[in-house]
């Protein structure tokens, strides 16, 4: 066996991801994405990383994040065919989790990983998580929509959120 490289470099659409589907989701979405946008945020869409400015919220401030998934209600989404639901579900979840901390939300971050990506669900999901993100005051930061054939069968998906509150030490 060689562990020679190959001389041909392999692309995303030689692996069976397709970088244009993901951007067609995502440019399906930027306005809904944008809307939940604040003063605080720094970068746009589609920066590797969001960028939140943190000055100025409280005395003693401390973060309080919180990771969470909707489980099995991907299938049902999927099955039905209804992808907007499922993301408002999943914001709900994390908003919960860092209340009965006492912590305000300020921003959420998704995952969305799929076996083929199809532009008009993705977006769909990610228009749920927005709409839910800007009925909250929150804002939706950034994520990752993740295309990997082999992993994810055809026509299932994960999706998964993150949230970043803050509280002031003494109301925890």
């Amino acid at each position: 066996m060689s562990s020679q490289p190959s001389s041909q470099p392999l692309s995303y659409r030689d692996a069976g991801v397709n970088i244009d589907a993901a951007e067609d989701a995502l440019d399906r979405v930027k306005p809904a994405i944008r809307a939940t946008f604040n003063s605080r945020v720094l970068a746009d869409v589609g920066s590797f990383g969001g960028l939140f400015r943190a000055d100025g919220l409280g005395q003693e401030p401390v973060l309080v994040a919180t990771a969470d998934g909707v489980g099995t209600k991907v299938r049902i989404a999927a099955s039905v065919g209804q992808f907007g639901s499922v993301g408002k579900c999943l914001v709900q979840h994390c908003i919960n989790d860092a209340l009965v901390q006492g912590a305000e939300p300020l921003f959420f971050l998704d995952y969305v990983g799929v076996g083929k990506l199809i532009p008009e669900n993705v977006a769909a999901v990610l228009e749920g998580l927005a709409n839910a993100c800007a009925e909250n005051g929150l804002v939706l930061l950034g994520g990752e929509t993740a295309e990997m054939p082999g992993v994810y069968p055809e026509g299932e998906f994960d999706l998964v959120g993150t949230l970043v509150g803050v509280v002031e030490r003494e109301h925890i």
